[in-house]
């Protein structure tokens, strides 16, 4: 079970995490107790229907990450929904899914100020607007992202909306990308992921780490 029914404030954040880093987790708990979230849920996706490519490894070996980054703190939650659609899921789905198992809560679904550019294209994007509280994290040092010029899209009380649910986190400078990239050339990424999931990922030789048996 994720929860309870009796939650006010649920958090979602979505991603591929391939693989989920010490960033992922230190963000969503800093976006979690900013919020006041009685639960931040992972939600890792099967693929973007706004990028081409799909993650590096599987649906399954993604979630073990997962939940071995994610064992250390009880606000923290897993959820496989996305990875069961038939197909590429949209966040308005996914939105719509929490608001029915969790009736009274309001929805926060977090995102990475490196997103706002695309936010125009995304499906349904007035609709999940309205539907949840749509919350951009950006790193202290970084300016806050504008909004503004979505005015004349959106309309100004939606991005009134945004404004208010920004997120200011750490600065912390981990990608997955540069840990793939790390673990193809045998580089060290001790500081970067957890330590047990750096151990799952070198014991199923994943990302070209080579030590699978």
């Amino acid at each position: 079970m994720i929860g309870t029914m009796t939650e006010k404030k649920i958090v979602c954040f979505g991603g591929t995490f391939d693989p989920v880093h010490l960033g992922h987790t230190a963000v969503a708990a800093e976006a979690g107790e900013h919020i006041g979230a009685d639960r931040v849920i992972f939600v890792p996706a099967r693929r973007s229907p706004l990028k081409a490519l799909g993650p590096e490894a599987s649906d399954n070996d993604r979630l073990e990450m997962l939940r071995l980054a994610l064992s250390g703190n009880s606000r923290f939650a897993l959820t496989d929904y996305e990875l069961k659609q038939p197909g590429p899921n949209y966040t308005i789905e996914t939105v719509r899914h929490f608001k029915k198992q969790f009736e009274d809560a309001e929805i926060y679904w977090l995102l990475g100020a490196d997103t706002v550019d695309d936010l125009q294209h995304w499906h349904c994007i007035t609709e999940l607007l309205d539907e949840c509280n749509m919350s951009v994290m950006f790193r202290g040092g970084v300016k806050p992202p504008d909004f503004s010029r979505f005015e004349s899209i959106w309309g100004r009380q939606r991005v009134e909306k945004l404004e208010r649910n920004i997120v200011e986190t750490p600065l912390i400078d981990i990608s997955s990308t540069e840990i793939r990239s790390r673990l193809s050339t045998g580089r060290d990424v001790s500081g970067m992921v957890n330590q047990m999931v750096l151990q799952y990922i070198r014991e199923h030789g994943l990302y070209g780490s080579g030590t699978a048996e």
